[in-house]
């Protein structure tokens, strides 16, 4: 018996799948309701820098029991205004997530009933290709017939065509959609954890308040000399530790000897390169206590850290690497806390061949080893882990020196340089210049 085939049904299937999927990631933003939160973030960034004239108005008076109060709870204000302002960013964000989301969905579901058009396109290809010329010949009672037919195989393979090139595309814009998602929920989860920071950060400087206010019990004589106790002498600042977590601890005198290395070849100055330093080690609760088969990205990471470790002849299973937190991967090594992916870029590694997963080192690309001499560099080498993040500060921007600079290769070292600018990331800056400013007080006492 003869079997038929039914083009306009196919066709009728195609276009009915991409209706649909289309209707269905269709959907945006509230216009109203994006329009609002942009109006309450610009608010809330004017608070916040009504409050950092206010705090620079203060840090310029000298120094007195009632100025210091006053920089304290500018400060204090302007955290919390940061974490209203990023709360918004955030609550945008999710929003945008959401949409994100559907739009996926929706194209998942066209993807799936393409595929099925496909098959069904290919079971008939496949009919018509059992036949052969002459028995599709005998099979029709006219001529015409049997050029009807060869117009019917005609069609079923354009159908064809169309429905791969559908599949194609609709596989392209999920990728798209989901690697524009993953940014996003990346983008969200750093913002989490910066409201976590600032919020401990508001706590401490409580803490500070409380304290400076029961130690003079309003007297400002008795504040003064809290002040004088509290300067530091040269052999005090050579006899602190400066503690940096994922290593053992390194001796200021020997980290200040380390960051003025850099200085000379790099041109990144020693208090700002200890204050990343300082910020970093504070960034992961539970750094230098993950393994690298748990708490490291799969693809990205885990086959860089193999060979590399087996490179420098180290147990990749004991050496120890940040732990995964709930918003991403850990994975960080050594003082600097580099990710083995941005490592590589700077101690001459690279991938065999596209998607190998195999890196090998190459001495003449190693940026780090040129400098210090080790070949290949180690991450959990306080020297060579220095220089890396001379290097990157450098190519961010820092050796300009000036204060703006600085704050904003700080910002480029946490956030990447399409998010540097975003005021939701402006803690991270502040706090690392503020570290800075402290340790150029002590390396101004070990200079006279």
């Amino acid at each position: 018996m003869r079997r038929t085939i039914s083009i306009s049904l196919f066709f009728i299937f195609c276009f009915f799948t991409i209706g649909v999927a289309e209707a269905q990631v269709s959907g945006q933003l509230s216009p109203e309701r994006r329009a609002e939160l942009e109006r309450q973030l610009q608010d809330v960034e004017k608070q916040i820098a009504d409050q950092q004239k206010v705090l620079e108005s203060r840090q310029k008076e000298s120094v007195s029991l009632e100025r210091d109060v006053a920089i304290l709870n500018a400060k204090i204000s302007e955290a919390k205004l940061s974490i209203k302002a990023r709360n918004l960013t955030i609550e945008r964000l999710s929003d945008e997530v959401k949409q994100k989301t559907k739009v996926i969905g929706g194209l998942s579901d066209k993807l799936f009933r393409e595929r099925q058009s496909l098959s069904q396109i290919l079971r008939k290809t496949d009919e018509i290709d059992d036949y052969s010329v002459v028995e599709m010949v005998l099979a029709n009672k006219t001529i015409s017939e049997f050029f009807s037919d060869i117009d019917s195989f005609k069609s079923v393979n354009d159908a064809l065509q169309t429905s791969l090139g559908v599949v194609k595309e609709t596989k392209g814009e999920t990728e798209e959609e989901r690697s524009t998602l993953e940014e996003k929920k990346r983008s969200q989860a750093e913002l989490l954890h910066l409201q976590e920071l600032e919020k401990k950060k508001i706590e401490q400087q409580e803490k500070d308040k409380k304290t400076i206010l029961s130690l003079s019990k309003g007297l400002e004589k008795e504040y003064q000399k809290i002040l004088v106790e509290k300067q530091l002498t040269a052999a005090q600042i050579k006899s602190e530790l400066f503690q940096l977590v994922g290593s053992a601890a390194i001796p200021f005198e020997t980290a200040y000897k380390y960051a003025k290395e850099v200085e000379v070849k790099l041109g990144v100055r020693p208090a700002f390169l200890l204050a990343v330093f300082r910020e970093e080690s504070n960034l992961g609760q539970n750094v230098g206590t993950g393994n690298w088969r748990v708490d490291m990205h799969p693809t990205r990471d885990q086959p860089i850290f193999d060979d590399l470790t087996r490179d420098l002849n180290i147990n990749p299973d004991t050496v120890p690497v940040s732990k995964k937190v709930w918003y991403g991967y850990g994975g960080a090594m050594g003082p600097a806390q580099f990710i083995p992916s941005t490592w590589v870029l700077y101690a001459g590694y690279s991938e065999s061949s596209k998607g190998s997963g195999v890196w090998t080192y190459n001495s003449s690309k190693d940026r780090i080893g040129e400098l210090t001499g080790n070949n290949p560099p180690n991450p959990w080498n306080p020297r060579d882990a220095f220089f890396a993040s001379g290097l990157l500060l450098r190519d961010n921007g820092a050796a300009k020196g000036t204060r703006a600079a600085e704050r904003l290769a700080a910002l480029r070292y946490l956030a990447g340089w399409a998010n540097a600018s975003k005021s939701a990331y402006a803690f991270y800056g502040n706090d690392v210049m503020e570290f800075a400013d402290e340790y150029q007080a002590q390396i101004n006492i070990l200079n006279r």
